[in-house]
């Protein structure tokens, strides 16, 4: 987490135009970042329904409200190593494509506007996962922010094998 004032000098870099808020969640040690415009709820975890002959990263299926949504494990989507789920876990619910997918997280841990100059192309030896899913990360004061491309992290043909999940 971070302090008022630290908010409000990312709030006074630069012109509201070049401005992202997003919203930050946590798996293992990192920080990842996706456009707030991009996230329709964040919701507790909740069982969640094994479909068969799912993609492996497919946790399941769930009911939201009356609509049956794809959940994608992101641990498992990046090869990350597997982890019990904690009172912090949540299920963001985000769009990719034209699809409504909730996604599983460690932990949310905010809402944040970050400057545009502050947000650097992803460098092509990028650790961890493949940086194709990387829009770029964002500097911020005593840590980075991986922004997260959410039309890559499903392929087109992930996504349509997720259509038949629900």
């Amino acid at each position: 987490m971070h302090n008022g004032s630290e908010v409000e000098q990312m709030m006074e870099l630069g012109s509201a135009s070049d401005e992202r808020q997003l919203v930050v969640f946590q798996l293992g040690a990192e920080l990842y970042g996706v456009e707030i415009s991009r996230v329709h709820e964040i919701i507790r975890l909740q069982s969640v329904t094994r479909v068969p002959r799912a993609p492996v990263f497919v946790e399941g299926v769930i009911n939201l409200r009356g609509k049956v949504i794809p959940v994608v494990d992101l641990r498992r989507r990046f090869g990350l190593p597997s982890a019990d789920h904690t009172r912090a876990s949540r299920i963001v619910v985000v769009e990719i494509g034209d699809q409504v997918v909730g996604v599983i997280v460690d932990g949310v841990s905010e809402v944040l506007r970050v400057n545009g100059a502050t947000v650097e192309p992803p460098s092509p030896v990028v650790a961890g996962i493949d940086s194709e899913y990387i829009h770029g990360i964002a500097k911020l004061p005593e840590r980075l922010v991986i922004l997260l491309d959410l039309d890559r992290v499903l392929a087109q043909t992930e996504r349509r094998a997720l259509e038949g999940v629900n």
